[in-house]
Parts: C-alpha cells; sequence; structure tokens
C-alpha cells in the first residue's frame, strides 16, 4: 500500500542535515582526499582504511587520477569495474588508458578501453587492436566513421587515417560527404585541406562552399554554376536556405531560377519551402502565406504554424486565422487561444466560449488567460506525490544518493549534481520519483525540478513550484515594493532555485544577475561569491526588479520583459498605437523573452494561488493597453 512520503521530521531520522557528527565525517574525509592527492601510496591505502564515509570512493579517486601506475593495474582495474558507469569512472579511466598508450601497454590499453568521445583514445584502440591482428575490414570501417566528421581530428589520428588511405578505403563519396559536413556547420577551414583530395575539375566546389558559407549571397550568383551538377544543386540548395534569412527578396528571385536549373527531389524541394515559410512568416513578410501553403502538411510543425499565426496576428486577421486553425490537430494551447479569441473578434462568441472553456483547465499561461475571460477559477491540477516507506528508504540508502547528499554538504555542487543524475539515470520512474521526494526534504530544489520534468511528472505542483527561500523573497520583495510572487516567479524561471547557477552569459545565483547589473544595483562591485549567496542575490534581484518596475511607470508586464531582454530593446517593441497587452506579449519580436514572459506570469499565478490568494493575476492583462 501507498502513501504519502514521510513528514520532513522523520525523513531528518533518516538523513539529519547539519549534525555534528556529518562535520566530523566530512572533516575526516577532507583530511583523507588530501593525503590521496600529496601523500605516498602507504599514506594513502592507511587513510582509506580507516575512512568509513560516503564518498570514501573519491579518495581512491583522487590518488588514482595523479598515480595511475602499473604496480597498481589490478587495484586500478578493480576501481574501474566496481564504478563504471557512475560519475568516478571516467577521470580515473582516461588517466589510466593516458599511461598505458605512454607505455605501448597494447593488450592492456585495449582491455581497458571503453567508448569515448575522445578521439585520440579512440584512434589509440583501433590503431593497438590493427597490430595486434584484428580483422582489418572491422576496423577499417570504424576508421571510416571517425574520418568523416565536420572537424579536424587530432594529429595522433594521422598515422591510423594513413594507414586506412592506402588500403583504399577513402572514396569521393566519402570525401565530399566530409566536405558538405565541414561547410555546413562544421569547420571550414579544413575545407583547403579536403580540396585537395578531390580531381582537379572539382576543386573549385570546395571554394564555392566555403564561399557560400561566409556569403549566402554567392548562392544566387548563376553563373557560378558552370556545369549545372548534382553537386553545384547541392551548395546552391544549401546557400539559398541561408540567403532567405539575410535578403529575402534576391532569395526569392534566385530560387525562381534554381528551381529549373537543378532538378531537386520532392524532400529538398519541402526544406526550401519549409526554410522560406519560417523565415518569411518570423518577419512578417507579404509572400509568407503563399510559402507556408507549399509546405507538405508532414512539415507543418508546431513552430511554422506559431510564426504564421504571429505574422496573421500583426495585421489583425481574425478570418485567416479561424480559416487557418479550424480542423487542425494538435493545436497548442495558444493556437487554441488565438483561434477563440479570433471567432469571438467576429461574433462567435459561443465557438470561442467552448474552446475556452478547454484551455482554461490547463495549468497554463493560456489556461489561466481563457479563465480569466470566462470567469472561472484557476485549475492547478495539483497531485499529492504517494511513495512507499520501503522505496524511498531504499533510495536514500543508495551509495548514488548518499555520495550526491555528501557532495551537496560540501557545497561541491557540480560533483554533487553528476552523482544524482547518475543516481536518477539508472533509476526507474517510481524510484526518481521517491528520489524526487527526497531532494525536496532536504531543499535539494533544482534536482527536484529538473528530475520530475525528465519524466513529464508536471503535476506535482508543490514540489515543482516550491516556496524555496521563502523568508528571504518574502523579507526583500516587500522592502522593494514589489509582490513577493513575482520575484519568486523569476527566480523559478531563471534557475530553478539553484544558487550556484551560471548561465553562458555570466548571470549567477538564484535570479541570474549578470555582474555588471548587479554592480548597478549595488552601486559597488559584487563578487561571484556573493552573487551566489542566496540573501545577496535576492536583494539585489528584487531591487533591479523595482528598478524596472519604475522605468516603465509601473508596468509589470514590461518589466518583466526588460529582466530579460533589456529596458532599452523593450522601448522599441512598443508599437506607435495602442494594442491589447496580450497581443503585444504574443508579437513580442524575440522568442526567448516572449516565452520568458508568459512563463514569469504562470508561475506568478501558481505561486499566488499556493499561498492561498484569491483571484486571476493575470486578469488585469485583458484590459491593459500596450504603446500608443
Amino acid at each position: 500500500m501507498k502513501k504519502q512520503f514521510l513528514s520532513f521530521a522523520a525523513a531528518a531520522l533518516l538523513f539529519p542535515l547539519f549534525s555534528a557528527d556529518a562535520n566530523t565525517e566530512h572533516d575526516a574525509f577532507l583530511d583523507a582526499e588530501k593525503t590521496a592527492r600529496y601523500g605516498s601510496y602507504q599514506e594513502f591505502k592507511e587513510a582509506v582504511e580507516q575512512l568509513d564515509h560516503p564518498l570514501k570512493p573519491y579518495v581512491e579517486k583522487a590518488y588514482w587520477q595523479r598515480h595511475p601506475d602499473i604496480e597498481h593495474q589490478s587495484e586500478i582495474e578493480r576501481y574501474l569495474t566496481i564504478y563504471q558507469n557512475t560519475p568516478l569512472e571516467w577521470p580515473v579511466r582516461k588517466a589510466w588508458l593516458l599511461n598505458l598508450q605512454k607505455q605501448n601497454r597494447k593488450a592492456a590499453f585495449i582491455n581497458n578501453y571503453r567508448e569515448t568521445s575522445n578521439s585520440e583514445l579512440t584512434c589509440t584502440f583501433l590503431q593497438y587492436q590493427l597490430d595486434l591482428g584484428a580483422p582489418e575490414k572491422a576496423i577499417m570501417n570504424q576508421v571510416t566513421d571517425l574520418w568523416t566528421v565536420g572537424k579536424s581530428q587530432p594529429e595522433e589520428c594521422d598515422p591510423l587515417f594513413n594507414t586506412w588511405r592506402k588500403k583504399g578505403y577513402m572514396s569521393q563519396a566519402l570525401i565530399w560527404q566530409r566536405i558538405t559536413l565541414s561547410a555546413q556547420g562544421g569547420s571550414q577551414s579544413l575545407l583547403p585541406y579536403l580540396k585537395t583530395l578531390l580531381p582537379k575539375n572539382e576543386q573549385y566546389l570546395a571554394d564555392f562552399y566555403r564561399k557560400v558559407r561566409s556569403d549566402p549571397s554567392a548562392a544566387a550568383g548563376m553563373y557560378r554554376y558552370k556545369n549545372k551538377t548534382a553537386k553545384e544543386g547541392e551548395i546552391a540548395h544549401y546557400g539559398i536556405k541561408r540567403l532567405i534569412w539575410r535578403d529575402k527578396t534576391l532569395a526569392l528571385k534566385a530560387w525562381e531560377k534554381l528551381d529549373k536549373m537543378f532538378d531537386y527531389s520532392d524532400e529538398q524541394k519541402a526544406d526550401v519551402y519549409y526554410t522560406f515559410a519560417l523565415a518569411l512568416a518570423s518577419s512578417g513578410h507579404a509572400e509568407a502565406r503563399f510559402w507556408l501553403n507549399k509546405v507538405p502538411k508532414d512539415r507543418q510543425d508546431r513552430k511554422l504554424m506559431q510564426w504564421q499565426l504571429g505574422n496573421m496576428l500583426k495585421t489583425q486577421d481574425w478570418p485567416g486565422i479561424i480559416a487557418f486553425f479550424t480542423g487542425k490537430e494538435n493545436l497548442s494551447l495558444g493556437q487554441q487561444y488565438w483561434l477563440a479569441y479570433s471567432l469571438a473578434q467576429r461574433g462567435d462568441n459561443e465557438r470561442a466560449k467552448v474552446i475556452w472553456q478547454t484551455v482554461a483547465k490547463e495549468r497554463d499561461y493560456y489556461g489561466f488567460l481563457a479563465a480569466a475571460r470566462l470567469g472561472l477559477p484557476v485549475e492547478l491540477n495539483n497531485q499529492p506525490l504517494l511513495v512507499s516507506d520501503k522505496l524511498v528508504a531504499d533510495v536514500a540508502q543508495a551509495p548514488g544518493f548518499k555520495r550526491a547528499k555528501a557532495m551537496y554538504e560540501l557545497e561541491r555542487f557540480t560533483s554533487a549534481r553528476r552523482e544524482w543524475n547518475y543516481l536518477t539515470r539508472t533509476s526507474s520512474e517510481e524510484e526518481k520519483l521517491a528520489a524526487s521526494k527526497l531532494a525536496a526534504e532536504l531543499d535539494w530544489y533544482d534536482s527536484t525540478i529538473y528530475t520530475l520534468a525528465q519524466i513529464k511528472a508536471w503535476d506535482y505542483v508543490e514540489l515543482r513550484f516550491p516556496f524555496a527561500f521563502q523568508d528571504l523573497f518574502e523579507r526583500y520583495s516587500k522592502r522593494n515594493h514589489i509582490d513577493v510572487t513575482w520575484s519568486i516567479a523569476i527566480s523559478r524561471r531563471e534557475s530553478s532555485f539553484a544558487p550556484d547557477a551560471r548561465s553562458h552569459a555570466n548571470a549567477r545565483g538564484l535570479m541570474q544577475l549578470l555582474p555588471s547589473t548587479a554592480k548597478y544595483v549595488n552601486k559597488g562591485t559584487v563578487s561571484s561569491k556573493r552573487l551566489n549567496q542566496p540573501k545577496t542575490n535576492i536583494r539585489l534581484g528584487t531591487e533591479y526588479l523595482e528598478y524596472l518596475k519604475k522605468k516603465n511607470q509601473g508596468n509589470e508586464i514590461l518589466a518583466t520583459a526588460s529582466y530579460n531582454a533589456g529596458y532599452h530593446r523593450i522601448k522599441k517593441w512598443l508599437p506607435d498605437e495602442a494594442m491589447p497587452a496580450e497581443l503585444w506579449i504574443e508579437l513580442i519580436p524575440y522568442r526567448e523573452t516572449r516565452e520568458y514572459v508568459k512563463n514569469v506570469y504562470a508561475y506568478r499565478q501558481v505561486y499566488h494561488t499556493r499561498l492561498g490568494r484569491e483571484g486571476n493575476i493575470l486578469a488585469p492583462i485583458l484590459d491593459m493597453k500596450m504603446g500608443g
């Protein structure tokens, strides 16, 4: 029989969070790890024998990474067997393989090799197999796969490639395939070398490909197609799909000629039609609908239809939206919402109401908007997470969970997440649910959120939308005169409540503040370490939200968009003539910002309802205007 998971107090009996014993155990681990890094073999072995700690394997890892000595082969190989496929394996295996390679231990290298993206080790593995008499054809087929990529491979692979070439495995078809991979998204610096492998009468093709890669307008120069071969047609096909994004008029004119010049397959033409329709619809081009109608039905995906919807919303083409979307299957919630909106604009309120009633049942931005239109209560569709005590206890005792927990306590978050990912990757769905509940009890908010998302367990709302750092959000939101649901929704969208989150743009912490933004708000430099501290990050993040709200005359929609895309960019997006706010949101030019605003408002509604507040926080949007 299943029942609701343990209370927090009961959970604490299984794994106390900050006990003195745990701290002492962690100190013992840190001492042993230091010994493994800097001590002798004998000192390392003594430290390991005396240690009783979940991270004991990391002490062994620390030593074997630095000392993959052949005299300890049996110990190292035993370690690799025990921890195969865990985060502990590859750092040690790589060090061990590199040492075996250095000592030319071919049989041992082959025995210890495992499939990897490391091309140097893969080439060594294949070469050693050849050297020891493996069947040539089987090895050479693998070399073919290794060679036929759109990037340069390490020089350690050159002897193997030379053997492969001398034995006649290189063909003109493979050379052209690699040229195509290099030109279309790979490393174009490889093209001059590949050019030399082509017959002299075809070497111009490599130059042409490289030219089109850097300047797609070259594909529109009909004089370049000297022989009108299939290979020239491939280059033209690639170039015209790039050109449509840069120069629509030139691309449209060029395609008329290229379509007649080359004998393209239906699939190749469909690729062009799809790309043209997407590029033209996303920019509101007058010919977008014409090209959309040329796309085969099996290629008309939600992305394409969404841009077409946006294109028609710009002109408020309500009859066009009704004609295009009525009767289509698998419409997104947004497409259903705007179909109903269009019907209402044309006076067909009954049909609109029926559609909105369906949409309003969903826990979604559009569901909440539809509920607001109909005066219905919002639906969170929350489900309690029910798991058996035994399963929870089993997961709590799993070595991977214990290692993840210890890493979290040591604030080694990257290692903790690697262990967590290993644990959940090797777990059943029920075990993932138990692990999510354990993580929630320990306030590993991001691990809980990501694991539930991994198995599409969307309806465990209380776990997916926790009141993380609630006291800090309430304190600083109140201080900065903003609604706490706004600040916490921003953090939920930005970082899933991971204090150490860091974006590619170097935004940091719970509310993903750029160091430059933090410096501006703080009126002084803020270190990365401090930005990762919840208190500092929330204080500065809520201050920044207040600043953006004031800059946008109290409009929180514009402030939310500004938080993502920047205030000055948002001001350029406002129309000269006033339009409904919900329509403006749908027409935000940047997809990331458009979805960001929708998500933040949907999350705000979830937290608004979870706080026990009445009403629909999206309702004011229906009467709001933007621009003008």
